[in-house]
């Protein structure tokens, strides 16, 4: 049992894009948590990240920080390669936690990181943020009621042209060993994510990846066929291999269907049978911010945050499956 916590007191580690952008936003003004430390790569780089959100308090050792007693709760922005390892360290301090996605580079190490959060008996969530969009909600929602009728195909596609300088801070994202994969592994998980949420576990995965056009070592360009238990059929195509545009999701039952084009804001289409309806259902203006604000409503009343360890690690499943089929050249079963 978690004893309940009224003031989350937040350390940062990390002082990347996502941290500056969204993430050091929403600890420090959502209600229920204050931004009380960052940890940084180095003091310089930190205590330059924590002027711009009126942190006074800098670490540029992980383990230092962890001894802070006034930190009762770490947000992991690292990269992937570091989640697993931070975790672990943060767990065994006693700290509550949120790491961002994909919580590992693979299932075996995700699943080491939710053992030792239920171990330690804290907390720990990961960052899939689109378990607390309106959309989200609103899709589980009809799905649950049926209005769609029985679920018969899931569509997801995205595509965009990613190619990093060998230098750029963000560069691990096509590296394996720093990031776990490609294009997948960054952005498929998102999808992965939802579907998980919305419709649980395939039972069966056929896959193929390449790196077709840039020269980085992680796929550029992949695509799978997924096969649920009631045998609704879910394709993913997914790539950083075009210099056009596309992010849709899209969930067809035999009564209707909803899709979200773009993903992430636009309208969300309603169709049931030949009649369309267009809902506005806009994302939060910071979208992590409804996400520690779930963290803090169930640190505070003893719930289940919106994802937890255990949901985020099934898409790390999925990812190893996705990745063994196209190494394989042959359907992989869960």
């Amino acid at each position: 049992m978690i004893e309940p916590v009224k003031n989350v007191r937040w350390l940062l580690v990390g002082t990347g894009d996502i941290a500056a952008k969204r993430v050091a936003p929403a600890l420090s003004s959502t209600e229920g948590g204050t931004l009380t430390a960052i940890c940084g790569i180095d003091k310089p780089t930190g205590m330059a990240f924590a002027q711009r959100f009126n942190v006074d308090r800098v670490y540029d050792n992980l383990n230092e920080a962890l001894k802070d007693s006034d930190i009762n709760a770490v947000y992991l922005a690292t990269p992937v390669n570091r989640h697993v390892e931070h975790a672990i360290a943060a767990a065994t301090a006693g700290k509550h936690l949120m790491v961002e996605k994909p919580l590992g580079l693979n299932a075996c190490e995700a699943r080491r990181a939710v053992d030792a959060a239920r171990d330690a008996k804290v907390l720990a969530a990961c960052a899939y943020f689109r378990r607390c969009s309106t959309r989200y909600l609103h899709a589980a929602k009809i799905i649950r009621s049926g209005l769609l009728g029985k679920i018969v195909l899931v569509r997801m596609v995205y595509h965009a042209w990613y190619n990093p300088a060998k230098d750029d801070p963000k560069h691990w994202r096509v590296e394996r060993g720093r990031g776990g994969g490609g294009v997948l592994a960054d952005m498929g998980c998102h999808m992965l994510d939802v579907m998980v949420g919305l419709l649980g576990m395939p039972v069966s995965i056929f896959a193929k990846s390449k790196t077709l056009v840039h020269a980085y070592e992680a796929e550029d360009t992949a695509s799978f066929l997924m096969e649920m238990p009631d045998g609704a059929q879910v394709s993913g195509s997914f790539g950083w291999s075009s210099k056009t545009w596309a992010n849709e999701l899209e969930i067809i039952g035999v009564e209707g269907k909803v899709k979200w084009a773009p993903f992430d804001n636009g309208p969300v289409t309603l169709t049931i049978g030949r009649d369309t309806h267009e809902l506005d259902l806009p994302p939060a203006e910071n979208v992590h911010q409804p996400l520690i604000s779930d963290f803090h409503n169930a640190l505070r009343n003893g719930f289940k945050p919106a994802s937890t360890l255990e949901e985020a690690a099934k898409t790390n499943v999925l990812l190893d499956a996705i990745y063994q089929s196209a190494a394989s050249g042959g359907e992989i079963r869960l």
